[in-house]
């Protein structure tokens, strides 16, 4: 259903400020909490004593206290103490792999021998002081290839975000897919438009004029397990388009980290990062307060969707050709399904 042999971002690094999380990803039950000298650890959200989730403990001198009957437990799973008690010799809960990068806490559901850090995707705009970045996070109820297809197929932006980012021009646009290893980029670029509000607004932001026409472009990039990266901009019309003078256009990389839950869940980590005044925080706040509202249009869709596959399940989907960059993103996550379970075979046998 999903690859597990992979990074996936499981929360920022404010949720845990302070206090254990738990959070289901990949069907996994993990409790995440600072361990001593402010190290990030994940672990089972199951106390070997009676059972209770650990995230509804606390964390006390780097250890993770359960809320139940106080047994302690270290960032490797193993029991340390338990006030009364001898529980050294507790069977040990599993700990998963688990990294603090650019912003985000990233976990490895999979064979933790393969875990390798440098794996994390380079995000070159998180730790540059010329780009600013603002992000939340949604939950919801759907499949996480769903909110892939939703990303690499603007074309909904028309209909479901008509007030905000779409226009008639996006759809009249035809998209262009191409597959670059396991990377899908989906390319659409519309010349001598109107630049609809939230872009209107972006170009005020970098003290552009608004009422010009402007040339527009969106390319997707998806990039396994299921991470979405879009370059969006506008520019004046004339100057270059993508590539014109950062004096005459406002772009911006739409991030994008699905993360499954459960087979009909995600926790979708969104965000905008720019290059156009990274150091005005009122702007960065109106992005994101704009982008969180565009974003919230799509979950009725996508909820509502899923509900109906899982009703008409025996329904074949249509196939368009705007629908190319979901199909071969599809492709390779299948791809990496098969080789996972070809692998896990394999290694059964030779044990």
């Amino acid at each position: 259903m999903f690859p597990k042999n992979t990074w996936y971002v499981a929360c920022t690094p404010d949720e845990i400020d302070g206090k254990p999380l738990g959070r289901t990803i990949c069907n996994e039950q993990i409790v995440f909490f600072r361990a001593e000298q402010g190290k990030v650890a994940a672990v089972e959200d199951f106390c070997p004593h009676r059972g209770a989730p650990l995230s509804l403990g606390f964390v006390r001198n780097g250890q993770l206290v359960c809320g139940y009957h106080g047994l302690e437990m270290g960032c490797d799973g193993k029991c340390s103490s338990m006030p009364g008690q001898r529980v050294r010799g507790f069977p040990s809960i599993r700990a998963y792999p688990v990294v603090e990068r650019h912003g985000f806490i990233w976990v490895w559901t999979g064979d933790a021998t393969l875990a390798d850090p440098d794996k994390i995707p380079e995000l070159h705009w998180a730790n540059n002081p010329d780009w600013a970045y603002g992000g939340g996070l949604y939950h919801v109820q759907c499949d996480y290839r769903l909110m892939v297809d939703n990303l690499m197929d603007l074309t909904h932006e028309t209909y479901v975000h008509a007030s905000s980012i779409g226009q008639p021009e996006i759809e009249e646009a035809a998209p262009e897919t191409k597959v670059n290893g396991d990377e899908v980029i989906t390319s659409r670029y519309m010349e001598n438009i109107s630049a609809p509000p939230f872009w209107q607004a972006a170009l005020r932001g970098n003290n552009l004029a608004d009422d010009v026409p402007v040339d527009r472009w969106q390319i997707c990039r998806f990039t396994p397990p299921s991470h979405v990266m879009i370059e969006v901009g506008v520019a004046h019309a004339g100057k270059g388009g993508y590539d014109a003078p950062a004096e005459f256009k406002a772009s911006s990389i739409v991030v994008d980290f699905i993360t499954p839950e459960t087979e009909t869940s995600i926790w979708y980590f969104w965000g905008m990062a720019r290059n156009f005044n990274p150091q005005d925080q009122a702007l960065t706040d109106r992005i994101r307060e704009g982008q969180g509202k565009i974003f919230a249009e799509d979950l009725d869709m996508l909820e509502s969707q899923q509900r109906n596959l899982l009703k008409y399940a025996d329904r074949q989907l249509l196939k368009l050709n705007i629908d190319g960059g979901g199909v071969q993103a599809r492709r390779i996550i299948d791809r990496l399904l098969k080789e996972e379970a070809t692998s896990s075979a394999d290694t059964a046998v030779a044990s």
